[in-house]
C-alpha cells in the first residue's frame, strides 16, 4: 500500500472573527489548495471536521456548501463530527480515503464559528457532549476537569504550581504563532492568582471559545513526489473510545481512548515514545496535558509533572509540547483544533514552523473529544 502523504496546509487567525463558519471554511480550504500547489478540480474526496454549526449558527449542510465555495465539485464531500476531537476524525477519514485507493487527492477543512454566542450558551453546546444522566445535573467538562486535577495532585503529591506551568509555557509557545488567539506572555503569579474557575483549575488552566478554520491536503505519497520534495507522511493513526459515562472508569486519571489509541497509532508506524521529536496534545484544561503525556508513554503514571518542572517540555526541552500554543494559547475552535494540530505537525516537519521551529523528524496530535470520550492520535513522519 502507497503511504498517505500530507502535501499543503493552512490555518486561518484564529480568534474573535467576523467571518461566519462557511467564510472561514472557504478561507482556509482556498489557502491549502495554493499551498499544495493543486487546482480544485483535482479533488476527489472532501472532509469538513466540524462539531456544531448547526446549533451554533442554524448552518447545515456545511460540506456541500463548501464543495461548491472551493469549486471542487463534483468531489464527495462529507461532514465529520466527532464533538471536540471532529478535527483528528477528519484526518483519519482523510487518510482512509487514500489509504484505500478511493481518492487520490482529498481535502479535509475543519472550522467552529463559537463567539457570536454568550459564554453560557457556548459551555452549553459543548456540555450536550455528556451523557444525559451526567448533562441533567449541570454536569459540565470543567467541573471533570476540576475534580480530576485534584484527585491527581493529591494522588501523587504533585504541586499545583505544575498545573500553572503548562498554561505559562502554552502562552510563551503562543508568542510565536502569528495565528493564535492570544500572543501574550502570562507569569506564574497570574495564572496562580486569575479567579477559580473549578477547583483546583483556574481562569488560565482552560482554553478559550474561539473561532477558526485549518486545512490539509492529503495524497499518495507517489503523487506527493509530483508536486513537491518537502511533505509529511502520516505512518500513524488509530481512535479509541472509553466510558460516556466518567465516573464508571476505574481510574479517572488513565484516559484509555489516548492509551489505545496511541499503542495502536505506534504500532502501525513501527515507533515508540521515545522516537516523537515534538507533540501537539489537546490541553483543553491544563490536566489534560499530564494526562495524555502519561496515557501516550510520554511519561510514567503520576510523573508528567516532573518533566513540566524539569523544562524537559519546552521549546528547547527533550520533548517540546504544543510548541503552536496549544489550545491554550492558539484557542479551540471546536472542530478546527485537530485539524490545526496536524498544520502544526506537518510545519515543524517540513521546517516552515518560523519562530517556533524545533528539529523534528517525527511528530505526534493527539486530539481528545469531550472528556477522554472518544480520542484520535495520528503519527507523522518527513519524507525520507
Amino acid at each position: 500500500m502507497d503511504r498517505v502523504a500530507v502535501i499543503g496546509a493552512s490555518m486561518t487567525k484564529f480568534g474573535q472573527r467576523e467571518s461566519w463558519v462557511m467564510d472561514l471554511l472557504a478561507e482556509a480550504g482556498e489557502a491549502c489548495l495554493d499551498d499544495a500547489g493543486v487546482a480544485p478540480d483535482e479533488v476527489e474526496h472532501l472532509y469538513v471536521s466540524n462539531m456544531a454549526s448547526g446549533e451554533f449558527e442554524g448552518q447545515t449542510g456545511i460540506m456541500n456548501a463548501l464543495a461548491h465555495d472551493l469549486d471542487v465539485m463534483p468531489a464527495y464531500s462529507q461532514r465529520v463530527d466527532q464533538t471536540s476531537s471532529s478535527g483528528g476524525a477528519g484526518i483519519y477519514a482523510a487518510w482512509q480515503s487514500i489509504a484505500s485507493g478511493a481518492s487520490e487527492m482529498t481535502l479535509l477543512v475543519g472550522g467552529e464559528k463559537m463567539t457570536h454566542r454568550t459564554t453560557g450558551e457556548a459551555t452549553d453546546v459543548i456540555a450536550s457532549i455528556t451523557h444525559p444522566v451526567e448533562y441533567k445535573h449541570g454536569v459540565t467538562l470543567p467541573s471533570f476537569a476540576g475534580l480530576t486535577a485534584r484527585h491527581y495532585l493529591e494522588r501523587y503529591d504533585a504541586p499545583r504550581e505544575s498545573l500553572a506551568k503548562v498554561a505559562v509555557k502554552n502562552h510563551k509557545n503562543g508568542l510565536n504563532n502569528p495565528h493564535a488567539q492570544f500572543q501574550k506572555e502570562v507569569d506564574l503569579e497570574t495564572v496562580m492568582e486569575s479567579p477559580i474557575v473549578a477547583d483546583p483549575l483556574r481562569l488560565y488552566d482552560f482554553c478559550p471559545i474561539t473561532d477558526g478554520s485549518a486545512a490539509l491536503m492529503f495524497c499518495p505519497e507517489s503523487v506527493a513526489e509530483q508536486y513537491t520534495d518537502d511533505y509529511a507522511v502520516v505512518s500513524g493513526v488509530a481512535g479509541a473510545t472509553d466510558t460516556q459515562v466518567v465516573h464508571e472508569r476505574e481510574d479517572p486519571t488513565v484516559m484509555g481512548g489516548v492509551v489505545d489509541s496511541g499503542e495502536q497509532a505506534f504500532e502501525m508506524a513501527g515507533l515508540e515514545p521515545e522516537d516523537v521529536d515534538v507533540a501537539e496534545l489537546h490541553d483543553m484544561f491544563t490536566i489534560l496535558e499530564f494526562l495524555q503525556m502519561e496515557g501516550l508513554g510520554f511519561a510514567e503514571p503520576g510523573t508528567a509533572w516532573e518533566r513540566v518542572e524539569a523544562g524537559e517540555t519546552e521549546m528547547d526541552g527533550e520533548l517540546p509540547i504544543n510548541t503552536s500554543g496549544g489550545l491554550k494559547s492558539k484557542g479551540h475552535p471546536l472542530g478546527a483544533s485537530g485539524v490545526a494540530q496536524g498544520y502544526e505537525i506537518y510545519a515543524q516537519l517540513v521546517g516552515e514552523a518560523g519562530e517556533r521551529q524545533v528539529d523534528a523528524d517525527v511528530g505526534l496530535a493527539c486530539n481528545v473529544g469531550g472528556f477522554g470520550n472518544c480520542v484520535i492520535t495520528t503519527i507523522m513522519e518527513a519524507a525520507e
